[in-house]
């Protein structure tokens, strides 16, 4: 925040100085004070919106009224308890967040300890459509989302949610956004890569094999092809995790506006 009240300060005064009608260095100063607004801006980009915090907060406590799914092992069900989304629900909880190191480079940095690593998610032959060769999950933020392979199951898909499509993590008392990346082939729930773990829980000290215990994690995903960015909607190449949640960000905050609690 210091740096980037300096930067304004210096800007501000570097226009200031001029005293012609029409400065040469004004239209490079006028984009270095717009990109430092922008900056300001990304601080508070990932605030909790007061319909999402309703939400958190109503549905917390109990259970869910329509499940979608039997109990899985941790005792969450899929639930259906918000119109055109499915969200994963406890007793009197949401769900925690496992580390799920699958994709791209699923041995490098903090996912080198991952006991259970897969070499490729769900969705590689969609994902290969956009320019790599699969998630990362060092990079992207993914959600695991629906259970396959073992007794009970769920296929989001059933429910009109699309591959790769944006999902919103309440964690941490904000909102961050990913995408349905990978499904889980036994029966347990609230699993995220660790890209988006390390947003939510940057002081976690999250590993592959050292995830968020806690069950006050609320995944959401939305039905319908409007959730879904495609190729040219998201930064899929992105060099950062910040490049590729920015990307999908303006998706993500619709999804949200057009929750109710």
């Amino acid at each position: 925040m210091i740096s980037i009240l300096s930067a304004y300060i210096y800007a501000i005064a570097e226009t200031s100085a001029c005293d012609k009608p029409f400065c040469p260095q004004m239209p490079s100063m006028i984009a270095r004070i717009s990109t430092v607004l922008a900056l300001g801006a990304v601080a508070t980009a990932y605030e909790l919106p007061a319909n999402l915090k309703a939400i958190y907060d109503q549905h917390k406590s109990g259970g869910c009224s329509n499940s979608l799914s039997g109990t899985f092992s941790g005792g969450a069900v899929y639930c259906g308890d918000l119109a055109n989304a499915v969200f994963l629900k406890g007793n009197n909880e949401y769900d925690n967040l496992d580390i799920d190191c699958d994709g791209a480079n699923n041995s490098a940095g903090d996912c080198a300890n991952d006991p259970s690593g897969q070499g490729q998610t769900s969705f590689v032959d969609t994902v290969k459509n956009y320019g790599i060769s699969d998630l990362d999950a060092n990079l992207h933020p993914y959600v695991v989302f629906g259970n396959e392979g073992a007794s009970p199951s769920f296929n989001p898909q059933d429910h009109g949610i699309k591959p790769l499509s944006v999902m919103a993590v309440v964690c941490n008392n904000q909102v961050f956004y990913g995408v349905w990346g990978d499904t889980n082939g036994f029966t347990s729930t609230g699993e995220a890569s660790l890209a988006l773990g390390k947003l939510c829980f940057p002081d976690g000290g999250l590993t592959g094999d050292n995830g968020h215990d806690e069950k006050d994690v609320l995944y959401i995903g939305f039905s319908g092809d409007r959730a879904a960015p495609g190729k040219d909607g998201a930064a899929w190449a992105a060099g950062s995790t910040n490049e590729f949640e920015a990307s999908i960000k303006g998706l993500g905050d619709e999804l949200v506006a057009s929750l109710v609690a």
